[in-house]
């Protein structure tokens, strides 16, 4: 039987290995993998020699069309298309924006509000439940949500939207009792305004005192605090934008027991540190802030024991102009959906010698594994045709106002880097064709996901 596409004379690159064989697509999913001599005649052949064959990248931890991000679904999910990444999962909040300016609603409907607002994205694209609002009513949409494919739920406990560790603990009890997965930014709120404060006060507003406004074992302690509390429900736990050795060690600790516990870092917490205040001012503040050099090399000690699971990006795009002001009225976050793969491998493959299956595995396999995508991070025949078609000696220079998200800027401007995406296929459709955006909008859509089964995954 004939099939769609057969990606020719590439290097095939799963979690575990990387082998020489051509791929064949047919209905939007892999057909098959094998020699040329063994595949179906396809209509369209594509040449890839010289180039990996990865499934497409999966990045658990973006933030779109909201308080967080001046990104839409379009200009965002055309980012991550650029970068080689087909699938993300994005927040939906109690409240619109993720703004408490804004009248609480029904978690659902801020669900089926992200939904409508994501008509025109390149890539698929899923939904986590973001907590924000101590409500009784919460707790009895949890189940709800679950069976929407909303099977993971956000929360902070910094911030004006964190809620109180009582309430974390209602609502981890119900997260255990449905087999769902709890996200948490973790950093103690009450350390953190009382350092803001006292800089505020003093007129410290030189960027670089504001890593050590937020500090490392701010992070440690809050961290500790939400894991204790999963541990005693028995609540799966998953820690986002892991930045420092004393939080993974306080990973590390509770990971031992059982497989509840997962977590991430992000591309800038393993590839830039403290530094950057110095030379870029206010543009990367981001929250947690970025480290000291040892805290970049404890992130990948920690990813290859397998403490921490996925790299993400935290993609959290503002304007430059808005970020020129004092530290403390700044926004935070910074985009990187674009950026993210080439930098990451540049680091970790080319300068760090890590293979191409743990690329795979942090970036894409990992991630779906963990939150349900049962059709992606893989290159399984039968599964979505989720492709990056990779070259490893392209050379680039990082330009951020030259990329498909609204910011202007990017923290890795000037960064030259090796390795570059050359075509994405979302579900067998190719999206970017020798690194341009070819697509249409509309291309991706919402993918429900399953409750995941971590023991399958220790």
């Amino acid at each position: 039987m004939t099939v769609d596409t057969i990606l020719s004379g590439g290097t095939v690159v799963t979690d575990t290995r990387t082998f020489d064989a051509d791929v064949a697509i047919r209905d939007g999913t892999i057909a098959a993998i094998g020699s040329s001599e063994s595949l179906p005649p396809a209509r369209t052949v594509v040449d890839v020699s010289g180039c990996l064959v990865m499934p497409g990248f999966v990045d658990p931890h973006v933030h779109i069309d909201d308080s967080a991000s001046i990104d839409t679904y379009e200009t965002a999910t055309a980012a991550a298309a650029s970068g080689g990444i087909t699938t993300v999962i994005d927040f939906a909040w109690q409240t619109e924006d993720n703004s408490l300016e804004n009248s609480p609603r029904p978690l659902t409907a801020g669900i089926e509000r992200k939904q409508e607002k994501a008509e025109n994205a390149y890539v698929d694209y899923s939904l986590h439940g973001g907590i924000t609002i101590e409500t009784e009513d919460v707790l009895e949409e949890l189940a709800t949500a679950v069976e929407m494919g909303v099977t993971s739920f956000k929360m902070f406990t910094a911030y004006d939207f964190r809620i109180s560790n009582g309430f974390i603990y209602k609502i981890l009890e119900e997260i255990a009792n449905l087999d769902a997965v709890g996200v948490f930014h973790t950093e103690d709120n009450s350390v953190c305004e009382t350092l803001i404060e006292a800089f505020k006060t003093t007129g410290r507003n030189e960027s670089t005192w504001y890593p050590q406004s937020r500090p490392d074992f701010a992070e440690a302690m809050a961290v500790e605090n939400v894991l204790r509390m999963a541990f005693e429900t028995g609540a799966k736990y998953y820690g986002v934008h892991t930045s420092c050795r004393k939080s993974a060690a306080v990973i590390d600790r509770f990971r031992n027991d059982g497989s509840q516990v997962r977590a991430e870092t992000c591309t800038h917490y393993t590839t830039l540190d403290d530094a950057v205040y110095e030379t870029q001012g206010n543009l990367p503040l981001i929250a947690p802030p970025i480290r000291k050099p040892d805290d970049i090399e404890a992130m990948f000690e920690y990813l290859r024991t397998g403490t921490l699971d996925v790299v993400s990006t935290d993609h959290a795009p503002h304007s430059s102009e808005s970020k020129q002001v004092d530290w403390w009225d700044s926004p935070y976050g910074a985009g990187s959906l674009q950026e993210s793969v080439p930098v990451f491998h540049d680091e970790a493959v080319n300068k760090r010698g890590f293979g191409y299956p743990f690329l795979v595995r942090v970036m894409s396999t990992a991630p779906a594994k963990i939150f349900g995508l049962t059709g992606k991070g893989t290159l399984a025949p039968g599964t979505d045709a989720d492709i990056v078609v990779f070259d490893p000696d392209k050379t680039m220079r990082i330009s951020g106002d030259e990329g498909a998200s609204k910011a202007d800027f990017s923290i890795y401007d000037g960064r030259e880097v090796t390795g570059a995406v050359q075509q994405t296929y979302v579900r067998g459709t190719c999206i970017v064709e020798d690194g341009e955006l070819v697509g249409d909008p509309g291309t991706g859509a919402f993918v429900a996901r399953a409750l995941p089964d971590w023991e399958s995954i220790r």
